[in-house]
């Protein structure tokens, strides 16, 4: 796939603690599942209003593709589309840039201009 970064929310909790280490290991789901779940810019909002609608206190995490390349499949996933999977750790400075979301007055969460 050509595209320019991959997104992955997380609790803030856990990207804090993260940054204590240098890595993030991924969810409980990402560490069941054996890969960090990502989705491309497209797929970033509908992930969130399926998985994780209401949830507060979460942050988006933005990676460029290139920098995990090695480490990254792309695997069919919802409704057969194809989904960033990093089959490793991401190391914490591999995030160029990390955003609180907020939630709306719906439980929904607010991407304008995040991705």
């Amino acid at each position: 796939m050509n595209v320019d970064y991959i997104y992955h929310m997380c609790r803030k909790t856990a990207w804090q603690q993260a940054l204590q280490s240098g890595e993030y290991a991924g969810s409980a789901l990402d560490l069941k599942d054996g890969f960090i779940h990502f989705s491309t810019a497209e797929q970033v909002e509908r992930t969130a209003a399926l998985h994780l609608s209401g949830i507060s206190g979460l942050v988006l995490l933005k990676v460029p593709a290139r920098s995990v390349a090695d480490d990254l499949k792309w695997e069919h996933s919802r409704d057969g589309a194809l989904f960033p999977h990093l089959y490793r750790p991401l190391r914490c400075e591999e995030a160029v840039e990390v955003t609180e979301l907020e939630v709306d007055a719906d439980g929904c969460h607010v991407f304008f201009g995040l991705v």
